[in-house]
């Protein structure tokens, strides 16, 4: 199984769409949203990944075949400070449980070291197994996992460190 993580471009951003409904439906049974009056979930955030700083867009395929996308932003916290996060990640069910979130996931990681948070509803079991399991591999198990419940984000956050390698 040959697995590709590919830099979405601006002529991209259809496929995006509609994989983003694809997700948006999957994603409802633990947000309990619902589709407009056109039958679309619609993302409001998604040209910003073409206009903003900070934004990052991939696409995933297996075997030349698209399978899932991966949104990445780089959040400015503070002076000098930059945290990535996962904002969204999905992989079509066809792709699930052979390895695909994992490898695109370490894939991710890899491309930006530094501080990483990434949050999981607190309704979503299986999101939060799947980024607990796949950031204690990556990691060793050098990671932080807090429960919030307050007015802002009830649910799960996963923090940690990648650090830059050193070349020679």
């Amino acid at each position: 199984m040959e697995i590709e993580l590919q830099q979405a471009g601006i002529n991209d951003k259809p496929v995006l769409r509609n994989l983003m409904e694809l997700y948006n439906y999957d994603f409802s049974e633990f947000e309990n949203s619902d589709v407009d009056e056109h039958g679309l979930f619609g993302y409001r955030y998604l040209d910003h990944y073409w206009t903003d700083q900070g934004r990052y867009a991939f696409l995933i395929r297996v075997d030349g075949r698209l399978a899932g996308f991966a949104l990445v932003r780089t959040i400015h916290d503070g002076p000098g400070g930059v945290i990535n996060s996962i904002a969204e990640f999905f992989v079509m069910r066809k792709y699930r449980r052979h390895g695909v979130g994992r490898e695109v996931a370490r894939r991710i990681f890899d491309l930006f070291p530094g501080r990483w948070r990434i949050a999981q509803e607190a309704s979503n079991l299986p999101a939060q197994a799947f980024w607990r399991r796949i950031i204690s591999e990556y990691t060793a198990g050098d990671f932080e996992e807090v429960s919030t419940d307050n007015e802002e984000w009830r649910g799960v956050v996963h923090t940690f460190r990648i650090k830059i390698p050193d070349i020679l």
